[in-house]
């Protein structure tokens, strides 16, 4: 739902100097440096036509590009704000990791092996306009699996008001898998297909709603796999269901 004419607080998330200093960095810096070293395809972006200025936006993880790849695929009117959630034991562990973080991405801290380090930050970011990046897998996947979903997203989307953006990407992981801190050379493919933003239905539980924004990413992602991609075959059941149910 949004909140119109409600003032934001002012922090480093809402700040149009730090706004401003991020467009630099990402739109005449990471864009075009990630954009030159994979060939990247877009995907549903008319979707996010009729989006609000608020929303939780809820992807697949495989690798690191997957934070530039959202945030450079995003129209810019939607990625101005955008707070992505970032591992606190890795992205927040030194000041020069956590500062470049904060600058590229509007980082707010979380804990991969949990639900949000910071329930309340990413509740008041909402409160406050600006929309938030999760990846509810927890952890980038060490193949072209995709791993049940938490449920903290849906958690915040439903306790927000706010729509839940559906994210697939495929090619992300063979382009730069964990073992790897650059892309492979060649200028590999890359496919990120958006998903008609979710909303929250009446009496719908937190756990029926994760399912659904889960089988939504699951969905977006079968449709970027070319025929014969083994990758149609590395999908995890959703959660809630048993590997024999959820095989492809």
């Amino acid at each position: 739902m949004e909140r119109p004419g409600r003032p934001r607080r002012r922090t480093r998330y809402t700040s149009r100097v730090h706004a401003g200093a991020r467009f630099v960095a990402q739109r005449l810096l990471l864009k075009p440096l990630v954009w030159s070293l994979v060939h990247v395809t877009t995907h549903g972006a008319h979707r996010l036509d009729e989006l609000p200025k608020t929303f939780v936006v809820v992807a697949n993880h495989s690798s690191h590009l997957d934070a530039p790849l959202v945030m450079g695929a995003l129209p810019h009117r939607f990625s101005r704000y955008l707070a992505a959630a970032a591992a606190a034991d890795y992205f927040f562990d030194v000041w020069w990791r956590k500062g470049l973080t904060s600058l590229f991405f509007n980082a707010f801290p979380v804990d991969r092996v949990g639900e949000l380090r910071s329930k309340g930050l990413a509740t008041t970011l909402l409160e406050d306009g600006v929309p938030v990046l999760i990846f509810p897998e927890g952890t980038r996947s060490r193949d072209t699996t995709i791993a049940p979903f938490k449920a903290g997203a849906a958690a915040l989307s439903i306790k927000a008001q706010v729509p839940v953006v559906p994210v697939a990407m495929h090619g992300a992981q063979a382009a730069m898998p964990r073992t790897r801190n650059w892309p492979v050379r060649g200028r590999p493919p890359v496919a990120i297909a958006f998903g008609e933003p979710l909303v929250h239905r009446t009496g719908e539980t937190v756990t029926a709603f994760n399912r659904r924004i889960e089988s939504s990413v699951r969905d977006l992602y079968l449709s970027l796999v070319e025929p014969g991609d083994d990758g149609q075959r590395r999908i995890d059941p959703p959660s809630g269901a048993s590997r024999n149910e959820g095989a492809a």
